[in-house]
């Protein structure tokens, strides 16, 4: 049960990295796409109209994914100011807590996302001509993302492995 277990976590790890590249990526599209829309509007004086349309849906994929990729790695959403506060035997508690928090959060996101996406997909985004559902589908995407990972912390931390172990800037220094 154990390997599986930590065989899920490796295939996790990689959704977890291409869902980082893709965020990445996102990032560096909508700088080329805002630098085109600027040269095009103040040199050539015909600025296209899907240009701002674009980057702002490639913005909410990036930034969504980029939370879901920060849930997975403990940079995102969570009670840490507690923890120094409590002793040892009450962290693991605090952090079950916190987890149960961040997965309905999440689900929420799902159930209300794919409410906004249903209802969308007839409705056109005027300057790209892509149903409205599009700009809703990063928040479900990022939602079963962080119930994905929020899943998998707690199995593994059910199963005795040491999720919750402190960083230290040694570890961070050898990733």
């Amino acid at each position: 049960m154990k390997n599986g277990l930590l065989a899920t976590s490796r295939f996790f790890g990689l959704i977890s990295k291409l869902a980082l590249w893709l965020a990445g990526t996102g990032l560096v599209a909508m700088t080329v796409l805002v630098a085109y829309q600027v040269y095009m509007r103040y040199v050539v004086n015909a600025s296209p109209p899907w240009t701002e349309g674009a980057s702002i849906m490639i913005m909410s994929w990036f930034i969504f994914l980029g939370a879901a990729v920060g849930v997975r790695e403990k940079f995102h959403m969570g009670f840490d100011v507690l923890l120094y506060a409590l002793p040892d035997s009450a962290k693991p508690w605090l952090r079950s807590f916190s987890d149960i928090a961040i997965f309905a959060f999440a689900f929420g996101m799902v159930w209300y996302g794919l409410e906004l996406a249903i209802r969308g997909w007839s409705v056109r985004i005027p300057v790209l001509g892509l149903p409205q559902t599009f700009t809703y589908l990063p928040i479900v995407v990022s939602g079963v993302l962080i119930c994905l990972f929020v899943l998998e912390r707690m199995a593994l931390r059910l199963a005795g492995e040491p999720v919750d172990a402190e960083t230290t800037d040694a570890a961070v220094s050898e990733a």
